[in-house]
């Protein structure tokens, strides 16, 4: 597995130049040589609130992302550092600083939607980062995430009329943090003590009231509520009541900063260090490195076409690049296991056929391991084919190093007799006698070559077919022998060749078995392997429903509890719908494991060209076995 890149300092991921982004290329270089699985932590916020101070303690130093002093925002655009991470082994830890909202100096406020909205389709942990109290005026600041919804989309097609893209969104969002920076007010409520969650879950309940401002004060606290399933809020005293070192805090060594703050801070970064998980996608697919460039380079690419980023597309869009590979990998595992194991010339068909399997069982799997989302099994199939062809070219070339060694051999066992046939020693009375003992110890001593390969019977055979116009020339001349005898032998040595012939020809049959077999067991291995891989992901796609529908009732029996009985209302349609989505893949389970292996395992058949009556019989098999569940 590739370790992780050696990042000094943070790199520039996505250019924000004249309200136009861009990906530094520089940076998805990076991405690109990070094999790991990434746990993305990115923190959003108004400018000048210390987002970058957080990022740097994450990554374990003071400096890195840019603080700056002044009244104007420092980091522009959203800013990258990949790191170790220091609790989870061979996973990377991805730090995105994201520029200020808010700033002044922008023209465009769009502009910030769609940072925000970048981050959160990149990180696994998004952090929001605000001043003094989670209040009215700090919810309004937050009005970007009552945005999400015009600005991603979860599928491709039409929406269907009500059915929002919101129902999806809960299914990839990333875990929720609320920092609250300069905290001066008492975590108390109604006289209570109440903990930093409490005091969040506290100010998105909803506003009781119809009128149109309430409306709009409700509209982030419903949209965190509905989009993030997980959430949590830290608190920060104020780092220093100095002014001149909080300006140069960077700068500042720990024990100037206040005690308090220290220990919240290092709590904050414990925190995510221990909870904050590795990016994934829907169907609960891994993201490492290279895949996450994939990703920022499709959703920037769509916000500058004029188009909302989709999930649905983009995962389409890293499928086909990493399917791609997958296939590679498979075949590049395949061949290089086949040349590793495979000594030439094997001494029969089967042992070749044997260890092909075993190559052809790891090349499926790696293909099975690295792929996701290949509809209609096109790249499995685009790797049969390429298997198949591989191992014809094996096959052929194991037929090739046989022939040429015996063909190499018999020369070698044969030069004595074909010298003494052409200097005549036969062609004496009882010389047949002699020429049948010499060709006989040919025979004997060619068996005894060791590793001679599946084409020993063959070479032999077209060297004997070639003797036989010599030995006849020698019966007929040999005095010694009557005629009677000559009849005899002549018989004797048509019988002998028809016996070989018949045994060459049951060994192609034998072959041609033994080839049909080795087929029908590259097709059970893949439909085998296929089935596993689509039941793991029927079993994930069940787990991520499930979730989504606890996280549904658990917002209905908060506004009921609030006394949102029409909002509570309102939202069973959407639990309904997702409950029959539930029941449907329950219900649904093999059946539509079935059809799929019914399918692949017939264009598979047809891949390897394998008679329809011997694999026919395989695929009914695998219909009943499916059924009998």
């Amino acid at each position: 597995m590739a370790s992780v890149p050696t990042m000094k300092s943070p790199i520039c991921l996505v250019e924000n130049k004249n309200e136009q982004l861009s990906v530094n290329r520089r940076a998805t270089q990076i991405l690109e040589n990070i094999s790991q699985p990434v746990v993305v932590v990115a923190i959003v916020g108004l400018y000048r609130t210390g987002k970058s101070y957080l990022m740097n303690r994450l990554a374990g130093q003071k400096h890195g992302f840019p603080l700056g002093s002044t009244v104007q925002s420092e980091t522009k655009g959203i800013w990258m550092w990949c790191v170790p991470h220091p609790s989870k082994p061979n996973h990377t830890l991805v730090l995105l600083d994201t520029e200020g909202l808010g700033d002044v100096e922008k023209g465009d406020p769009k502009n910030d939607s769609w940072i925000f909205a970048l981050a959160v389709l990149l990180s696994s942990c998004f952090v929001y980062n605000s001043m003094s109290t989670i209040n009215h005026q700090a919810l309004e600041q937050l009005h970007y995430v009552t945005e999400l919804t015009e600005l991603i989309r979860t599928k491709s097609s039409p929406r269907p009329v009500g059915e929002e893209d919101s129902t999806d969104f809960v299914s990839f969002f990333p875990d929720f943090i609320w920092t609250v920076r300069d905290f001066t007010l008492e975590l108390k409520l109604q006289g209570h003590p109440v903990t930093e969650d409490e005091y969040l879950e506290n100010a998105l309940k909803l506003i009781p009231g119809r009128n149109p401002k309430v409306q709009i004060s409700n509209m982030p606290r419903e949209c965190i509520r509905h989009f993030f399933p997980k959430r949590k809020c830290f608190i920060f005293d104020r780092p220093t009541n100095d002014k001149e070192l909080l300006a140069h805090i960077e700068d500042v060594s720990e024990n100037q900063l206040e005690p308090k703050f220290q220990e919240q801070t290092k709590i904050f970064c414990s925190y995510i260090f221990s909870h904050a998980r590795a990016k994934t996608l829907r169907e609960g697919i891994t993201v490492n490195g290279n895949r996450l460039g994939t990703l920022v380079v499709t959703y920037v690419d769509a916000i500058n076409s004029g188009a909302v980023p989709c999930l649905e597309n983009a995962v389409i869009t890293l499928a086909q690049r990493e399917n791609s590979a997958a296939v590679q990998k498979a075949a590049d595992r395949y061949k290089e296991q086949m040349a590793r194991r495979v000594r030439f010339p094997t001494d029969t068909l089967q042992e070749l056929l044997d260890v092909h399997a075993g190559c052809e069982r790891e090349a499926i799997a790696v293909f099975m391991e690295h792929s996701f989302k290949d509809e209609n099994q096109e790249f499995q199939k685009m790797l049969v084919e390429i298997i198949n062809n591989k191992k014809e070219d094996f096959l052929l070339k194991n037929e090739q190093t046989s022939v040429q060694y015996c063909q190499a051999k018999l020369n070698q066992l044969s030069k004595a007799l074909m010298e003494s046939i052409s200097a005549g020693i036969f062609c004496v009375p009882g010389g047949h006698e002699l020429y049948m003992e010499a060709k006989k110890r040919v025979e004997q001593e060619y068996w005894q070559v060791p590793r001679k390969g599946v084409k020993a019977k063959e070479v032999l055979q077209s060297f004997l077919q070639a003797q036989v116009a010599i030995e006849k020339s020698i019966l007929q001349a040999d005095k010694a022998l009557t005629d009677g005898q000559k009849a005899i032998a002549a018989e004797q040595a048509m019988k002998e060749a028809a016996e070989k012939e018949q045994e060459l020809l049951r060994q192609k049959q034998k072959e041609q078995q033994q080839q049909m077999e080795a087929k029908e067991r590259s097709l059970r291995e893949n439909i085998a392997q296929l089935r596993e891989k689509l039941e793991k992901e029927r079993d994930s796609n069940l787990r991520e429903l499930e979730r989504m529908l606890d996280h549904k009732l658990k917002v209905q029996d908060e506004l009921l509890n609030e006394g949102f009985r029409r909002k509570y209302e309102e939202m069973q349609a959407e639990i309904n719908h997702l409950q029959n989505i539930i029941d449907t893949t329950k219900s649904d389970n093999t059946p539509w494991v079935a059809r799929t292996l019914d399918r692949i395992g017939t264009e598979i058949t047809s891949v390897l060209s394998a008679p329809a009556q011997l694999l026919g019989n395989v695929l009914k098999g695998f219909s009943s076995l499916f059924k009998k569940n």
